[in-house]
């Protein structure tokens, strides 16, 4: 049996298999902290755009208000 590396609990075989070596509630723990970080903006006559850096989003509005 394979045990998560971060709280030790078991690990389905399937899932260590596909290269998962935490186990389901620790995997959607770490999923959703990753996923606080991303930022999904309307880019001006185009598509959406997924933005991982805040800095990206500055000035990307330039309609209107402060444009750096």
């Amino acid at each position: 049996m394979k045990f998560c590396m971060w709280c030790g609990d078991d690990v389905a075989q399937k899932r260590w298999a596909l290269g998962y070596q935490v186990c389901l509630c620790c995997g959607e723990k770490a999923a959703r902290n990753e996923r606080l970080s991303w930022c999904v903006a309307p880019m001006h006559k185009s598509n959406y755009m997924l933005i991982t850096n805040q800095d990206d989003l500055i000035g990307l509005n330039n309609k209107g208000g402060l444009v750096r």
